[in-house]
């Protein structure tokens, strides 16, 4: 029968175990080609702490009392252009990364997904390549201090000025398809590892809020 542990070496062997548990090193934001391990917890802290982010934007939760609608699905209806964007986006959350993916079925990759959206939002058909929505001559070039929900961020993570592109969704973030082996999800534009890369951002006129 194994010796059962005092009160006081109870105490300390819980403290050590917590201890141990702490010093690990800290993981940075992840490299958009490098796979990364995902923790459970750490993913469901991360998906409570998007929701609580979201429901204060007003992009999801129940319809406002007193409209008369019905709430169709966890994304709830809104009016502009911008908001509507950011808002269908958020319902690709999860979707997996394919290189060269364009749709839902097949997967998406960064610069297909920031096509599908403006397509299915405002009804504007961006070029494929990430690089080659950085440089539409259509879109207005937007300084880092003004950007809005909607617009396209750009970042230099494969040593090309426009070889990533997502969508600003607001208070620092941006929601994108980052790597093989990931799924679309939002992430924090000033993560070291972000905003280090950060090369432009991009809007289009129909988009503004």
């Amino acid at each position: 029968m194994p010796a059962r542990l005092s009160l006081p070496s109870l105490v300390l062997a819980l403290l050590l175990s917590t201890s141990a548990a702490q010093a690990g090193p800290k993981q940075g934001p992840p490299h958009p080609d490098a796979a990364q391990p995902a923790a459970a917890s750490a993913s469901q802290a991360e998906g409570n702490a998007l929701e609580r982010f979201l429901q204060e934007r007003g992009w999801t939760g129940p319809v406002a009392e007193g409209d008369g609608s019905l709430e169709e699905d966890w994304l709830t209806p809104v009016r502009d252009g911008a908001k509507r964007m950011v808002h269908a986006a958020m319902g690709f959350l999860g979707v997996p990364y394919v290189r060269g993916g364009n749709d839902v079925e097949q997967g998406l990759d960064c610069s297909g997904f920031t096509r599908l959206m403006f397509e299915r939002t405002l009804g504007l058909v961006l070029p494929r390549r990430a690089e080659e929505q950085a440089r539409l001559s259509t879109l207005v070039t937007i300084p880092r201090d003004q950007l809005k929900p909607g617009d396209l961020v750009f970042f230099n993570t494969m040593r090309r000025t426009f070889s990533h592109v997502g969508i600003y969704v607001g208070e620092g973030k941006f929601i994108h398809a980052p790597r093989a082996g990931a799924v679309v999800r939002v992430e924090d534009m000033r993560a070291a590892y972000w905003s280090k890369r950060f090369t432009g951002a991009r809007r289009a006129p129909t988009a503004s809020p």
